[in-house]
């Protein structure tokens, strides 16, 4: 299971035919159970009074995951969700699998730049939302797709648009944005021990790559990988989302198949990638050959393949 944490303004509902996030909808829920929420005051959830912190978003995380029934999950940070990912991996390790964050930065833009020109800049965005997010024209949804989505065609910018508009008033927006830019998860990135990966777009204008550079340098062992596009996010034709797509389902599968293998089987595994047949098989662990017959059926059945050629595949794509 992958839950997607929330992030910049969702309408679960508009995902499904948005340009923006349906492609990747469709793609993720190929390989995993995707589980995906809005926010409080977002898409389809209520609005309440709990100010827009860290706790909260936690709090609604945690309810989310609680409701899958699931033991453990993967989470998928993206933007914004990153700081509330690495926060719940680290409070709850026992609750998540895997970690994989993309285009997002340990904290939010208030600890990045300090200067009172960096402050007004922020400032000035929160009041344009607020007072400009129901105009007609969409000027102010139009400021953030043409920022988030530069290389973007028309259509996904419109699609951006209609779903930031879908998602809340302007009222919910600036707080969202303004408790966002609060955030800091740095003191707790080092405490996760959940194997992560960290992606990002390489000339990202609203996150700078070198932010997930240190987010990936700051969680004990993460693997770092840049995307090659300039927009916050890879769009469904894009190289890097197929990239993006690969890499996910690569880390959290495959990583997962070979967690459920005893190291007697990954011996075999490691065995059945190089090629070895039956005989040399059972040479090399010295036991008979219908001890090995008997282990690689078991080792087909917990590798979803049905012949020798397919394990072999399997086991080498699984890095053995």
């Amino acid at each position: 299971m992958l839950v997607r944490v929330a992030h910049w303004l969702t309408n679960v509902e508009y995902d499904l035919q948005s340009p923006l996030w349906g492609p990747w909808v469709e793609r993720l829920s190929r390989s995993f159970r995707l589980v995906r929420y809005d926010e409080r005051g977002c898409g389809l959830s209520d609005a309440d009074d709990q100010p827009q912190t860290l706790d909260a978003w936690i709090e609604e995380l945690d309810a989310v995951i609680s409701a899958t029934g699931e033991r453990k999950v993967a989470l998928l940070g993206v933007s914004g969700g990153t700081p509330v990912a690495i926060a719940f991996a680290a409070r709850y390790p026992e609750r998540v699998s895997h970690l994989v964050l993309h285009g997002g930065a340990m904290m939010g833009a208030l600890h990045r730049s300090a200067t009172p020109e960096a402050l007004g800049y922020l400032e000035a965005q929160w009041r344009l939302i607020e007072t400009g997010w129901g105009r007609d024209d969409n000027e102010v949804l139009a400021f953030f797709s043409s920022r988030f989505l530069p290389e973007a065609t028309p259509e996904v910018r419109s699609g951006m648009n209609e779903q930031q508009r879908r998602s809340c008033d302007g009222a919910r927006a600036a707080a969202i944005q303004k408790g966002r830019a609060a955030l800091d998860a740095r003191a707790l990135a080092p405490k996760v021990v959940a194997p992560t990966l960290v992606l990002h777009c390489d000339r990202d204008r609203v996150t700078p790559v070198a932010l997930g550079r240190d987010t990936a340098a700051a969680i004990p062992g993460a693997r770092f990988e840049a995307l090659n596009s300039g927009n916050h996010v890879p769009l469904g034709h894009e190289p890097a989302f197929a990239r993006f797509c690969e890499a996910v389902v690569e880390f959290v599968i495959e990583s997962t198949d070979r967690d459920r293998l005893t190291p007697r089987e990954r011996e075999l595994a490691r065995l059945v990638a190089q090629g070895l047949d039956n005989a040399q098989i059972a040479a090399t662990l010295g036991v008979a050959n219908k001890t090995v017959r008997n282990a690689l059926s078991v080792l087909y059945r917990k590798l979803g393949v049905d012949s020798r050629a397919r394990a072999v595949a399997r086991a080498r794509d699984m890095g053995f």
